[in-house]
């Protein structure tokens, strides 16, 4: 690889102490380097020379920092962060944050916490960066053929021990019921800092391999929620990092069902949002397959009803239907006062689905259907759920405009505006801007000029 020097072309002093620190050669180190690099597929062929380079303020682009990190982190025993190395200032480096399956968890963990640092430090290379469909699949398919970590105890930094994968639990539930109630606007910049200032700490620490896997558990719930919350704040390239991440920690916790839900529940409604429908349907599938014999039957309802929006937009109606009835039959052989479920599926309930179902049924034009899955929906879904219950309007509001029931539509939809106005939602107001879109024909009946007179009045 071809090495760009650094802005001021100083020696690297970082690197220099943690080569001393690990008691490593140049040419030791360049081995090292070499060998994690063939784990990941590159061909690296760094020598002594090349370390002599990098000590003098050289700095070699692509992923070859953090494999140097990880190659370091190896020896000494500890996560090796790319600042530590001096080499955190590199925009090619930075482009890929979160962007990789790591094969190994130290590699894991190091990714993650670059990703919550270069997060709260606003990089723009994060705010700015699209999704790439093959960025989602590709872990995916890593995931599936991936060995179990065989260990993830450490001993290295502070002790960490299950009152502290509580608290992350606790912090977690917390968060998410904020979220619910006033949307991620208000609580994401709480979720990147409590990942970056207390979290990143403990994923360093030292924890024998039965609290570190479930440490690894809440902290991919938690990651999985900040990405969630990159959607509804208008940043899907930046939640297709977070998804990312959160699939390798379900991985270094040992959770498949954990896993598949970040892929039907995350991943692929990211895709959904994006207009990607055949790899929604692949990352749907990619979640039953993974997670085989490890979910409960509801979270199989959801893992099908992800890959049903995927036909849907297809606009494969037979396999969707198809697909949707195997959904509703695996909801109807869930029991969820077995105490068997995990704590991760507890959400998706009927009304979950019958939400689901509603997108199918938008999707494929079948109004009638879109619009008794909504209504259920409506039913199903408690006031705490204030997003939730407002997409549903909006769902319901689109039905009703396929329908040609123009008027009741409007007042549905100002309904959905009056409760997303107590939210800041951006994913919510994308369904409002597909709402009008769908309304543009009637643009000279009086309740559709009323109605967007309305949002303009509320948008002020």
């Amino acid at each position: 690889m071809a090495a760009r020097p650094l802005v001021a072309r100083q020696p690297n002093e970082r690197l220099q102490a943690l080569i001393q620190e690990a008691g490593c050669s140049n040419a030791g180190l360049a081995r090292r380097v070499n060998m994690v690099g063939q784990e990941r597929g590159l061909d690296l062929r760094y020598d002594k020379t090349s370390v002599a380079r990098w000590l003098r303020g050289q700095q070699p682009r692509g992923r070859a920092p953090g494999i140097i990190a990880e190659a370091l982190g190896r020896k000494l025993g500890r996560t090796v962060t790319i600042d530590e190395i001096g080499m955190a200032n590199g925009k090619n480096l930075a482009s890929g944050v979160g962007l990789q399956f790591s094969p190994t968890v130290l590699g894991a963990i190091e990714q993650v916490c670059e990703l919550w640092r270069s997060d709260v430090g606003r990089r723009d290379f994060l705010s700015g960066s699209t999704v790439a469909a093959s960025a989602l699949v590709e872990p995916s398919r890593d995931w599936l053929i991936t060995a179990a970590d065989p260990q993830v105890a450490r001993q290295a930094g502070s002790r960490v021990g299950m009152a502290d994968v509580e608290a992350v639990q606790a912090m977690t539930a917390a968060l998410v019921d904020l979220d619910h109630r006033f949307g991620s606007g208000h609580v994401r910049p709480v979720v990147v800092h409590y990942l970056n200032s207390v979290v990143s700490g403990l994923l360093s620490g030292s924890y024998r391999d039965t609290v570190g896997r479930r440490l690894f558990a809440a902290v991919a719930r938690l990651t999985e929620l900040a990405g969630y919350m990159a959607v509804d704040t208008g940043q899907p390239g930046l939640a297709q990092r977070y998804y990312i991440q959160a699939l390798r920690l379900a991985q270094a916790a040992g959770d498949r069902g954990y896993g598949g839900y970040v892929l039907a529940a995350s991943m692929s409604h990211l895709a959904a949002q994006l207009g990607n429908p055949r790899e929604i349907a692949q990352l749907a599938r990619a979640a039953q397959e993974g997670a085989r014999g490890h979910v409960p039957p509801r979270a199989e309802a959801m893992f099908l009803a992800a890959e049903a929006r995927g036909h849907a937009l297809l606009g494969d109606l037979r396999t969707c239907q198809e697909v949707a009835a195997r959904a509703v039959a695996a909801m109807d052989r869930g029991d969820p006062g077995s105490g068997d479920e995990p704590a991760w599926i507890a959400h998706f309930d009927r009304a979950y689905l019958a939400d689901e179902l509603a997108h199918c049924y938008r999707d494929l034009g079948r109004p009638e259907e879109a619009a008794r899955a909504a209504t259920e929906a409506l039913d199903g879904h408690p006031r705490t759920r204030a997003r939730r219950r407002a997409i549903g309007l909006v769902l319901l509001a689109t039905a009703q405009v396929q329908q040609r029931e123009v008027e009741a539509a409007c007042e549905t939809g100002t309904r959905a505006a009056e409760l997303l106005g107590t939210l800041r939602s951006s994913r919510g107001a994308e369904y409002l801007d597909d709402l009008q879109q769908r309304l543009e024909p009637y643009a000279n009946e009086p309740a559709v000029r009323e109605f967007g007179a309305r949002l303009e009045l509320q948008a002020a």
